[in-house]
């Protein structure tokens, strides 16, 4: 487990007023989680936030040069391990591993260079994060590609048996939930709406009972130890559960610039194109496609009208 600091010990790292750390918990998404009515926040978050917000950072070394392995780190998605799984069923010569570490994770081993391509989902929590990351003062900076637009929201039981319709319903009496880790997608979408109705982590049963994938929360859902679960909707379908939607997220996949066009990347983003893609958004749901493979940054549309 990360090393927990308290609010005393996180201002002291940070060199700030421990009053400012609440308001870049609420303003900047400082990573933090209540526990028995005191904030704690994990070290290694901690850090990877800071990193992520860091501008002029200096420039790492290289990924070895290609030689059949496509590196992917950040963000889970069904989407994306059916794309992964196709490449490399389909490739023979390449393979793609994937590692699970959060957008923030994701980003950090890019910049790293630990990994060819990072996936992030964006939205207003991490836009100051990735707009660092995205310096256009900077040479190194990645090229963005659309993955998909996905639909977020709660995971919830068959027939809705507790009648949930936001997440105002799970403080009721009786009702279990299953959250994600701190850092994640899931969790940052739960503590959004909690905020949105006023009402405190400690009013939802299971809000510290976390687990690390979309598709363990989905199962808790459906064996019934929990009653609701964040999550996209994809999953839910996969799993015969109901949903309630909480909104759509833009998933991108942010690609090392130094290894744009290597064979096995390349390769990969021609998926982005192809039938497997639009079979797998028909069967499961919850995903729209109008951006997906289109480059988002270098804006080459706008570059062009210059």
């Amino acid at each position: 487990m990360d090393e927990m600091l308290t609010t005393r010990q996180v201002a002291k790292y940070l060199n700030v007023n421990e009053k400012m750390i609440y308001a870049l918990i609420a303003d900047k998404g400082l990573p933090a989680s209540k526990v028995t009515g005191k904030w704690l926040f994990p070290l290694e978050l901690v850090r990877q936030w800071v990193e992520n917000g860091t501008q002029n950072f200096p420039e790492q070394g290289k990924l070895p040069p290609y030689h059949g392995l496509v590196l992917i780190s950040g963000v889970e998605d069904l989407l994306l391990d059916t794309l992964i799984n196709t490449f490399n069923l389909k490739h023979s010569e390449h393979i793609a591993l994937y590692g699970l570490a959060g957008s923030l994770g994701g980003l950090n081993a890019l910049r790293k260079n630990l990994c060819h391509i990072a996936c992030f989902r964006s939205t207003d929590e991490h836009s100051d994060m990735s707009a660092s990351f995205m310096d256009k003062e900077s040479a190194q900076a990645p090229a963005v590609v659309n993955l998909c637009h996905r639909e977020q929201g709660l995971i919830i039981q068959k027939n809705n048996p507790l009648g949930l319709l936001s997440v105002k319903d799970l403080s009721q009496k009786g009702v279990t939930i299953v959250n994600h880790r701190l850092g994640t997608g899931g969790r940052q979408l739960l503590d959004r709406e909690l905020k949105r109705f006023g009402m405190g982590r400690g009013t939802v049963h299971g809000y510290e009972n976390c687990v690390s994938r979309h598709m363990d929360a989905g199962l808790a859902v459906l064996n019934g130890s929990a009653h609701a679960a964040p999550g996209p909707r994809s999953v839910a379908n996969l799993l015969g559960l109901d949903f309630i939607s909480l909104g759509w997220e833009r998933f991108d996949l942010f690609v090392n610039k130094d290894n744009f066009f290597d064979q096995g990347v390349q390769l990969f983003l021609a998926m982005l194109k192809g039938k497997v893609i639009q079979r797998t958004v028909e069967k499961l749901g919850g995903y729209e496609l109008s951006m997906t493979g289109k480059m988002v940054y270098p804006d080459t549309a706008n570059d062009d009208e210059q």
